[in-house]
């Protein structure tokens, strides 16, 4: 790939502890901020915030912790309910987590009913696969031809497109054409850890390298340009995110949360 300056992050704001997953809520939670969880050792927090892109009121970024969850073992990763509402009349956070311990728990701040919906599970063996959780069904199934995957992201903008990180590449698939990737390209000489796409532009998506004794690189994309759009860089970085609205991702590190913001 080609080599471009690294650029730092457009802004940062200071955590407690080493964040090992961060997520912005995708959906429209009803709420004058963006929510965004991020994981550390033994907890789970909720915050807002907001930015100056989105809002002319706000000098930078505006962040608040609005909760905090137990967790009793290391929080490897999170994922939000659409059903998540955070305005004054009907508050509801309500997420899910993975960890070490092979336990999936479900938070949430009432016991809101559960919607039906569709999962997909990445495999590291290079097999990607939809089930329906009505039938526990599989429904379908993607190959990467490449190993180990170690991550996978449905494009919420273009539900036919999905996308992940396998081996030092990254892959992508136009369902339903084929179960075998559509393109694919060399992203990081250290392999590539994450793999999330922009939620409001369906050619943007960004990669991340494994960590390394110190840094993790950060790569944004763009699919109608040959090498990346923006070379950024964090501290042990770990675990990756889209803004819902802006063209903006988040990195997780140690005490610190990075945000990078694009012009595309």
């Amino acid at each position: 790939m080609k080599q471009d300056t690294i650029r730092g992050a457009t802004y940062t704001v200071d955590c407690e502890d080493y964040i090992h997953v961060v997520e912005f809520n995708p959906f429209d939670s009803v709420s004058p901020g963006s929510l965004i969880a991020y994981g550390g050792n033994d907890y789970v927090a909720i915050a807002s915030c907001r930015f100056q892109e989105e809002d002319t009121s706000v000098n930078g970024i505006e962040f608040k912790i609005l909760k905090t969850f137990h967790h009793e073992v290391r929080v490897d990763a999170i994922t939000w309910s659409p059903e998540t509402r955070y305005d004054t009349l009907t508050p509801v956070l309500r997420f899910c987590t993975a960890a070490g311990d092979k336990t999936l728990r479900i938070f949430t701040s009432d016991f809101h009913e559960e919607n039906k919906c569709q999962l997909m599970v990445a495999e590291k063996t290079g097999t990607i696969r939809f089930y329906d959780l009505t039938t526990h069904q599989a429904i379908l199934s993607l190959e990467s031809m490449q190993v180990p995957l170690m991550s996978a992201d449905w494009c919420l903008k273009n539900t036919f497109r999905v996308g992940a990180v396998a081996g030092n590449d990254w892959v992508i698939w136009e369902m339903p054409r084929s179960s075998y990737p559509q393109d694919n390209k060399p992203s990081h000489a250290d392999r590539a850890r994450f793999f999330r796409w922009s939620k409001c532009n369906e050619n943007l998506f960004a990669t991340t390298g494994c960590p390394g004794k110190m840094n993790s690189q950060l790569l944004i994309h763009h699919l109608g340009h040959p090498h990346p759009i923006l070379v950024g860089s964090a501290s042990v970085g770990s675990g990756l995110s889209w803004h819902r609205t802006l063209p903006l991702c988040v990195v997780g590190g140690y005490r610190k949360l990075f945000f990078w913001l694009t012009e595309m």
